[in-house]
């Protein structure tokens, strides 16, 4: 097995070194200032998704010299899908598909087990899963560059590769280093932990190059772990790290959530909420007069809204200051500040562009069979920790 652990670590360097020689030869031979304008275009799309990028020059590098970089991105399924698991990823994977990438979404069907969710059941993962892939058809994900991958299913079918290089990586990597990130899971380095979420770091970190990612398009609460497999590079002397661009991570609708929960319904509004849920959702949240900072709904507005449509709209009596469309967040957030856009009228642009987003969804998840089938299977289930 050790030389089994050693071949693998070996493969891993000589293919990113033969993609690094056969890209390079590829960019030589267009047209120099052509290709610079076409990268740079290419970057702004892609750099546009994360909060963080690690790091900036190798991202420019690898656009110029690769056509179709691989995008990874992936998830638990773990229950109903609430709105930044939906639109905001609808969004940045439109955006790197927009820019040439290839984007392969890993269905993290066993990491969902081994962290318990939907109590490590693995029907009830799989219809999850499942319901997943149908809130982003419905929401306008562009599939034609997506790859949907079960990883039960890569994995048990490449056996012979994933499992000597989760093996490598965590025979690299002492224990506090790996605890380190257990804030992927949603976990402390506090919590009482199960052996099988130990194992969970370095499975993930093995997911990068098992998946031969060249971009980590994650949340930035998984950012510990995209550093770890970059330090991974570092410890098998591989040349080409995975760029880890880490998106922001929604807050939850109540005053001082910092993330949404899906067992406090009113922290976030999911993908097939009624529009009076969405509406009431909204009326509850958190919304200081002339407060930016830490305020849930103007962050909805500039990740979500804004995003989406290319503007917000608010809609007053003449009165109060007119119709208004907000092209830039900054001309929102400055007359927030200053008190001349009132949260009540905020609130209100807020729901109507939200349900006009959810519409699609909601019209798919009435008309369509298995998906309803699917929908009435998830609410019936109880979301565990």
């Amino acid at each position: 097995m050790a030389d089994q652990s050693s071949d693998i670590v070996k493969t891993l360097s000589s293919e990113m070194e033969a993609v690094s020689v056969s890209s390079t030869q590829a960019s030589s031979s267009s047209d120099g200032l052509q290709m610079s304008e076409e990268v740079e275009k290419r970057y702004r799309i892609v750099r546009s998704i994360g909060e963080e990028c690690i790091q900036e020059e190798e991202l420019k590098n690898l656009l110029a010299k690769k056509a179709a970089p691989i995008c990874y991105d992936g998830f638990e399924p773990s229950g109903r899908m609430h709105i930044a698991q939906g639109v905001m990823k609808v969004i940045n994977v439109n955006k790197m598909t927009s820019a040439g990438c290839r984007v392969k979404i890993w269905i993290a069907d066993w990491f969902a087990q081994l962290n318990n969710k939907m109590g490590g059941d693995l029907k009830k993962i799989r219809v999850v899963g499942e319901y997943f892939q149908e809130i982003w058809k419905a929401a306008g994900m562009d599939n034609d560059k997506v790859e949907f991958l079960w990883s039960s299913e890569e994995i048990n079918s490449k056996a012979d590769k994933y499992w000597p290089l989760v093996m490598d990586i965590a025979r690299k990597n002492k224990l506090p280093r790996v605890l380190r990130c257990v804030q992927i899971m949603g976990r402390s380095e506090t919590d009482e932990l199960s052996a099988a979420q130990i194992l969970y770091p370095c499975m993930q970190c093995a997911d990068i190059f098992f998946l031969e990612a060249d971009i980590c398009q994650l949340g930035m609460d998984q950012r510990k772990v995209n550093v770890l497999a970059r330090e991974y590079c570092d410890d098998i002397k591989r040349k080409n790290k995975p760029i880890i661009l880490s998106h922001h991570m929604l807050p939850g609708l109540q005053q001082g959530q910092e993330k949404m929960s899906k067992s406090d319904p009113l922290s976030a509004i999911f993908m097939e909420d009624e529009e009076a849920e969405v509406n009431v959702k909204i009326k509850k949240a958190y919304c200081p007069p002339k407060i930016v900072q830490g305020n849930p709904c103007l962050e909805y507005i500039k990740y979500i809204i804004l995003p989406w449509f290319d503007e917000f709209t608010v809609e007053r009596n003449e009165e109060y200051g007119g119709n208004k469309a907000y092209k830039s967040f900054e001309e929102i957030a400055a007359e927030y500040e200053s008190g001349e856009l009132h949260p009540g009228d905020l609130k209100k642009g807020l729901m109507i562009a939200l349900n006009k987003i959810l519409q699609p969804v909601r019209d798919h998840f009435k008309t369509d069979a298995r998906a309803k089938n699917l929908l009435k299977q998830i609410k019936a289930y109880r979301v565990t920790r």
